[in-house]
């Protein structure tokens, strides 16, 4: 714990933890995107202080939640509630929908709540004009709204702090405190998150405890202070899991015998081809073949041609190419589409660039150019650098809580994959051990060999024997994907 001492921190955040919990109903969604959901939320301070009370108007902004009711006999109770928390930042509840057969099975008996995390979804919006659902693009930007809802940001620069991880953590604890207050019964509740959504977790936990039985958090954030793996870094972990995956094609016999050498040696020779033949390099998606099969690395069934692909690619075919895309479009379409769906860009630059990419106060005169000669040598990247680099909307300045850890933590599952190309498995393990030490809790790390990020989409098999374990109270387990 940074900043402040422990105990002085640790009794103002108690004595401030209820604040602000009102209890939540929740009627018939009036949107179609999920018959049979309910909906509800909390109208919320634009701002809280220190202490979790609201700044200026109280009901400056809303935060929406959308039910699904348990699947269990009429008349009888859930068995118990999992609050679902996005990742992003930027991303919306709508990405957990199309994953409620796998959620069901793993929480048998259970009745979920998922928010729009501030900034996303149906919650309040950065740019109310131009990411509202009746704007030309709906939720998502659009030709010249990119330009006003930038400009409009930078014309009140102190706004973007409205949107801070700590806002949205103040945000959670009413949403999940209020929806205890409103139960006549207190059945167990849990949370679950996913990348961001973990970060997002944790600095909840920091504002006071929580009233759940469990959490787990799936792709574990890194320690937010560790340069190794900050955002700017991102190309750098991206690349250390491609080269294990084609480390994993030298060790098999059958994948070896294909390629006849290895498998870096033939991805040069495709990366100079690419480079040297226009025509070539056109057929690949973005044009630039790192990032195209870094992008592979997140879904398992297009990771595992990479090798093949190279193999076609060095010689002139493109049937292989044409496979991979549609596999990809069909991953992307198995977490469905919705009007919330739509990052919040605008939100990812202001959060990522205030709290998680380190690189302007360690190399503030980095510029593209730079970055060209950082990623020289790897095969495979990510555009995400380049993407924060632009920036292009204003910052907020980080808060005490920037870097520290919770002082109390419910029982905690970690799951985290091996092959992890965004929240990377030796950063994970850094956290554990980061709370652990800290003595704030008992938290287990559930390794699951050989997958990617997202684990609740990439590895249900996985999840859900994860998941039922741990609300059973019994050891975590590792598993293979």
């Amino acid at each position: 714990m940074t900043l402040l001492p422990r105990l002085t921190l640790l009794a103002v955040l108690l004595s401030s933890a209820s604040l602000h919990a009102e209890p939540m109903f929740f009627t018939p969604c009036s949107d179609t995107a999920m018959p049979g959901s309910l909906c509800s939320g909390l109208n919320v301070p634009g701002s809280y202080d220190d202490q979790g009370r609201a700044v200026g108007n109280k009901d400056a902004m809303h935060v929406f939640v959308r039910k699904f009711a348990a699947d269990v006999p009429a008349g009888k109770p859930a068995k118990g509630t999992l609050w679902l928390v996005a990742g992003g930042p930027g991303e919306s509840g709508a990405s957990f929908y199309s994953l409620l057969p796998t959620l069901r099975r793993s929480f048998p008996g259970f009745e979920f709540l998922i928010p729009d995390h501030r900034g996303t979804g149906h919650s309040s919006r950065l740019c109310k004009v131009e990411e509202s659902e009746q704007s030309p693009g709906g939720r998502a930007l659009a030709g010249a709204e990119w330009g006003s809802c930038f400009a409009g940001l930078n014309l009140v620069p102190e706004y973007a702090g409205q949107f801070s991880i700590t806002m949205a953590a103040h945000d959670l604890q009413a949403l999940i405190e209020g929806e205890r207050k409103a139960k006549g019964r207190q059945p167990p509740a849990y949370v679950y998150s996913v990348s961001y959504g973990t970060q997002l977790v944790l600095r909840t936990l920091q504002l006071g405890p929580l009233p759940v039985k469990g959490v787990i958090f799936d792709s574990l954030v890194p320690p937010q202070t560790d340069a190794r793996w900050d955002l700017s870094q991102r190309s750098h972990v991206v690349n250390t899991v491609g080269m294990q995956v084609l480390a994993q094609c030298d060790a098999d016999a059958a994948c070896h015998a294909a390629l006849g050498e290895p498998a870096a040696t033939l991805y040069r020779r495709v990366l100079d081809k690419t480079q040297a033949d226009p025509a070539l390099l056109a057929k690949i998606p973005g044009k630039n073949l790192k990032n195209f099969l870094g992008g592979m690395l997140d879904v398992p069934n297009a990771r595992a041609r990479i090798p093949y692909l190279l193999r076609e690619l060095d010689q002139g075919g493109e049937t292989e190419l044409a496979s991979v895309r549609v596999t990809l479009t069909q991953a992307a379409a198995s977490l469905g589409s919705y009007p919330q769906s739509p990052l919040s860009i605008p939100l990812v630059s202001i959060i990522s660039n205030s709290e998680n990419n380190l690189q302007p106060s360690l190399r503030p005169n980095w510029a593209a150019t730079d970055i060209d000669r950082d990623e020289e040598k790897l095969l495979f990247t990510s555009p995400l650098p380049r993407i924060l680099l632009g920036g292009g909307l204003p910052t907020y300045p980080r808060d005490a809580y920037f870097g520290a850890l919770p002082a109390k933590m419910p029982p905690t599952l970690v799951l985290q994959g091996t092959l992890d190309p965004k929240t990377p498995y030796a950063g994970a393990q850094a956290q554990v051990q980061a709370l652990t030490q800290s003595k704030a809790g008992k938290v287990a790390l559930s390794t699951v060999h050989k997958a990617p990020h997202f684990l609740l989409w990439t590895a249900p098999a996985c999840f859900e024997q994860a998941s039922t374990r741990f609300i059973a109270g019994k050891p975590a387990h590792d598993c293979t994907l």
